[in-house]
Parts: C-alpha cells; sequence; structure tokens
C-alpha cells in the first residue's frame, strides 16, 4: 500500500509527474499502433501504473504500456476486431495468470531466462514495431497480418504515400533522434515530438491522417467474454501476454534495483503487474508491464516509492477527464515518428555490436529467437530459444563436469593420491585402477561419463570408485555409474566403492544403483578402498 514519506514526498511528486509526461505520448502511440484505439493506450497506462504501483514489489517502477506488449496486443486485436471486449478479456486472463505464477512463487525463475533469449525476442519485438510504423508513417493505414502484412504492403508506398504525413513523421522523429539531453528534464523528447507533430499538423499540413474522436470521461467496465470454442487460442494468447509481461516486468526490476540499490520482490511484481492488467481489461485498456524508460525518468527525478508511480497514473487519469479534443489532432505519422525511435531502442544493438567477440552458439540462439520472434510468434521464439540455450548450457557443463575425472592405474607424477596410497596401487602392477569423481554430474555429462570412463576403466582385475569429492550426481549421471559397474561385472572386473556421502549417497542408494555392489566393498574412505582392491588384483 501506500506510505507517504515526508522525506522522499518530494521526489516522488517530481518523479511522478515526469514519468507521466514521459508516459502520455508513448500511451497514445501504443493505443493506435495496438489498434484498439488512442484511448485504449491511456486506460491501459492508468489502471496498470496505479494497481501495479499499489500492489507491486518494485517501489520505484512506473508500468503502463511497453512495446512487446503492445505487439502481442495488436495481434490480439487483429484476431478479435469485430468482437473487442473478447480481446479485452484475454487481457483480464493474462493479468490473472500473472497473479497466479506470484502466487505460486515462479517470479525468481524469470531471472533464469537466458540472456541470449531475452536479447533476440526483445530485438524481435523492435524490429516488429519499426516494420509496422513504416506505412503510418507514410500516411497508409497499418496493415493487416503483423509484420509479413506489412512488409507485403510496402509496394503501396510509391503510390499512395501523403507527402505531408511523411513531413510530420520525420520531423518527429527527427526530435527523437536529436532532442538534446539538457532538455529532456523540463521537456522529454517523446512529449515535444507529439506537440511539434501535432502543431504541424493543425498550422501547416491539415490533410496528414489524425486519430480521430477520442472518448473522454471514466471508462466505462467492460466484462469477460469468452467463446468456448476459441478456448486454446484464448489461453494462448493470455499466456503469452503473461509470461511477456512478466519478463519484461521483471528485468525493468533489475533495472530498477541497479540504479537505487535496492532489492525488489520478484512475486510479488508479479501479483501487481496481474491486477494491474486485470483492471486495464475491465476497463478497455492495454496490457502493461514495467517500462523501462519511465522508470528510469522516475528515478533520476527523485522518485523513490510506489508513491511516484502511483501519482503518474492519476496524473494520467486528470488528463484523460479532458484530453479527449486535443488528442484528436494528434496526427498518426507523428506517431509513428516517436514509435519508430521507440523500436530503434529495443533492439539489443550492444549485443550486435558484440557478435565478433560473442560465443558463436550463443548468438546463433540470439539470432534464431530474432527471426522466429519477427516471422512466427513470440511463444515459439522463446520455446525454442530455450530450447536452443539449454543445449548450449548442456554442452559446456558436459566439458566442465568431465575436467572433474580422474582414471589412474600406474599413479605417477601430480595427483590427488596420497603417498601412502600410490605405494598401496603400485603393488597391483597396474591391475587396479582408480576413478576419482569430483565436482557435479549431471544429465550433460551422463552419456559421455559412461562412455570415457568405461574405456579408460577397462581391462583391470578391479576398479575403484571414489566420490570423496563428488558434491552432486543426478539421476541421469547416477545411472551412468550404474552402467559402468554393471560393465565392469561383465568384464570380470571387481568393484568398489569408496567416499560416498551427501546428496551423491542419497542419490545413488535411493536408485538401487549400488545394489549388486556388497557391503563390504564400499568404504568411507580411499585408503581403504584401495588397500581392499589390491588385495582382491592379487588374490586373482
Amino acid at each position: 500500500m501506500l506510505n507517504l514519506n515526508p522525506q522522499t514526498l518530494k521526489g516522488d511528486v517530481f518523479g511522478g509527474l515526469t514519468a507521466a509526461v514521459v508516459a502520455l505520448p508513448l500511451a497514445l502511440a501504443f493505443g493506435v499502433a495496438s489498434g484498439a484505439g488512442a484511448i485504449a493506450g491511456l486506460y491501459g497506462a492508468i489502471a496498470v501504473g496505479f494497481f501495479a504501483a499499489v500492489f507491486g514489489g518494485t517501489p520505484a517502477q512506473v508500468s503502463g504500456p511497453t512495446g512487446p506488449m503492445t505487439v502481442v496486443m495488436g495481434g490480439i486485436v487483429a484476431m478479435h476486431a469485430d468482437t473487442l471486449p473478447e480481446a479485452f478479456s484475454i487481457v483480464f486472463l493474462g493479468g490473472a495468470l500473472q497473479v497466479v505464477f506470484g502466487l505460486i512463487r515462479v517470479g525468481r525463475y524469470v531471472s533464469y531466462t537466458p540472456y541470449s533469449v531475452v536479447s533476440g525476442f526483445m530485438s524481435g519485438i523492435g524490429v516488429i514495431i519499426i516494420l509496422i510504423q513504416i506505412l503510418p508513417l507514410f500516411g497508409l493505414s497499418t496493415a493487416s497480418g503483423g509484420p509479413i502484412g506489412a512488409i507485403s504492403a510496402w509496394p503501396m508506398i510509391a503510390v499512395s504515400m501523403d507527402v505531408q504525413a511523411l513531413e510530420i513523421g520525420l520531423v518527429s522523429l527527427a526530435i527523437m533522434i536529436f532532442w538534446p539531453k539538457k532538455f529532456q528534464a523540463l521537456l522529454p523528447s517523446p512529449l515535444a515530438a507529439l506537440i511539434a507533430g501535432t502543431l504541424l499538423g493543425i498550422l501547416a499540413l491539415p490533410a496528414a491522417p489524425v486519430i480521430g474522436t477520442v472518448p473522454t470521461g471514466l471508462p466505462k467496465l467492460v466484462m469477460p467474454v469468452f467463446n468456448p470454442a476459441d478456448l486454446v487460442p484464448i489461453v494462448k494468447a493470455a499466456l503469452i501476454l503473461a509470461l511477456l509481461g512478466s519478463i519484461d516486468s521483471l528485468l525493468t526490476s533489475l533495472v530498477a534495483d541497479s540504479i537505487t540499490r535496492t532489492r525488489h520482490n520478484s512475486n510479488r511484481e508479479l501479483i501487481g503487474q496481474g491486477i494491474g492488467n486485470m483492471v486495464a481489461g475491465l476497463i478497455g485498456g492495454l496490457p502493461g508491464a514495467g517500462a523501462t524508460m519511465r522508470t528510469v525518468v522516475n528515478v533520476r527525478a527523485g522518485g523513490r516509492t510506489r508513491m511516484s508511480g502511483a501519482l503518474h497514473a492519476l496524473i494520467l487519469l486528470a488528463l484523460v477527464l479532458g484530453l479527449g479534443p486535443l488528442a484528436e489532432r494528434v496526427p498518426h505519422a507523428a506517431l509513428a515518428g516517436i514509435l519508430l525511435k521507440v523500436g530503434w531502442d529495443i533492439i539489443d544493438w550492444g549485443y550486435l555490436r558484440r557478435f565478433r567477440r560473442a560465443p558463436r552458439d550463443k548468438f546463433i540462439v540470439m539470432l534464431v529467437t530474432l527471426v522466429l520472434t519477427v516471422f512466427v510468434d513470440l511463444v515459439t521464439a522463446v520455446a525454442v530459444g530455450i530450447i536452443l540455450a539449454s543445449f548450449v548450457t548442456a554442452r559446456w557443463q558436459e566439458q566442465e563436469q568431465l575436467q572433474g575425472i580422474t582414471t589412474l592405474a600406474l599413479p605417477t607424477g601430480d595427483n590427488p593420491l596420497t603417498e601412502a596410497e600410490r605405494r598401496e596401487l603400485r603393488k597391483a602392477n597396474g591391475d587396479v585402477a582408480v576413478v576419482l569423481l569430483r565436482g557435479s554430474f549431471s544429465y550433460a555429462s551422463a552419456r559421455e561419463l559412461a562412455a570415457r570412463v568405461g574405456a579408460e576403466a577397462s581391462g583391470h582385475k578391479a576398479v575403484i570408485y571414489d566420490f570423496s569429492k563428488a558434491a552432486h550426481v543426478d539421476t541421469s549421471a547416477a545411472l551412468a555409474v550404474e552402467e559402468l559397474i554393471e560393465q565392469a561385472q561383465e568384464e570380470q572386473e571387481t568393484c568398489f566403492i569408496s567416499g560416498l556421502s551427501g546428496p551423491a549417497k542419497t542419490t545413488l542408494r535411493s536408485l538401487g544403483v549400488l545394489d549388486a555392489i556388497p557391503e563390504d566393498q564400499q568404504f568411507a574412505e580411499r585408503k581403504d578402498a584401495i588397500e581392499a582392491a589390491v588385495k582382491s588384483a592379487l588374490a586373482k
């Protein structure tokens, strides 16, 4: 809840006011870009901005419609153009799923999403925004069919472009790019571009297409409506919104943490975002998430508590009550110019510039995710990206884990054995192999573990598997150990176990891996196992 702190009140007021100034043109632009209308963008900024601030877990964060959420919502609106209440019902359901995510405490796991995947789909969203805003920049209506539909309609630019709209769009884009940093605190570039583009359209270029009628006043309640026949696509779309909104918000929370030197509550943040999106769906607003630019602006202006985010939403509400006549004259091209720069900024140019130095496999994951985001859909892109990233991680884990394996028969040079153990082992003249397992072993190294150790330990009269330094053995690795034991017994080798304790011992015993090895061949100390193995080998 809101806690008024006299020490931070002034900063929160300035932060909330500044964030509202930045949010206004973006909310209008995102509303128009989604196809739901400018007022839907404002309603979304108000609902998500207020309730995410009050109930969320990142005090200084400012939430509202974002580029990624708008891209998804645009697809939803296109599919439900004749039944907008159903589209907003998806927003409501997506918010409910976010609340569930928070309640079952999955917030912390979102941070485990590989950076290459996050970079890929965020860059893909930036590309999508740029592609679909090209037509409005030239005065044409947004094409259906997403990025591919927009590209397919580009030939129409040559025959149907509106020169006045293009001039307004280029002016707005130029202001977004070249607006001096020293003026940002007084007049943020998005608002400057909106004002300049609108005045240019009113005073000099009146033929450019404009937003048109914008409702004013308090929003009407939109009750959730679900068609049972469309349940699967509805749930899929809601899940996309929930997952994307969660990732988007928690990434912004990390940015807020780094600036304010605080630590957010991931699960509470998801609950707050979910409540905000549920309310947005009930009043016909766009879905939203934590907005990085608005959050940074808020913090730099002095905002530190949830009061600043809530105040930003209340200021927008006050503007909505009387903003309609002013917003009606805003040219579409001015909003397109603003969004083109927003899309450009979303692309992860920092990572792309490092493509020569970045690990090749991780860069490929990023590119695959980007391409799938643009030309297929976000769920497929993220799912494929995470799968590919898990393969890359598994390969790295395999290489790291296999470095923890040492097989000795006639120990010479540097090795972990004590001098007494070396002397004892030499008595067997190479007939006893000691396999030292150090570190963690998982599914990533299980198959290679069985193949490599099996080959190195083969051909001896006795083999010792020493787990003294093994911190963790998962199920796959445990079954690989069982395969090694079976292989040794088939070759008439006597198996000994030493140093087994902790989680590794629990896993191996619970799976019955050691059932085939008698208790008198299992030792707590490696030296005892070596003595027993040497005696066994000499007796054969």
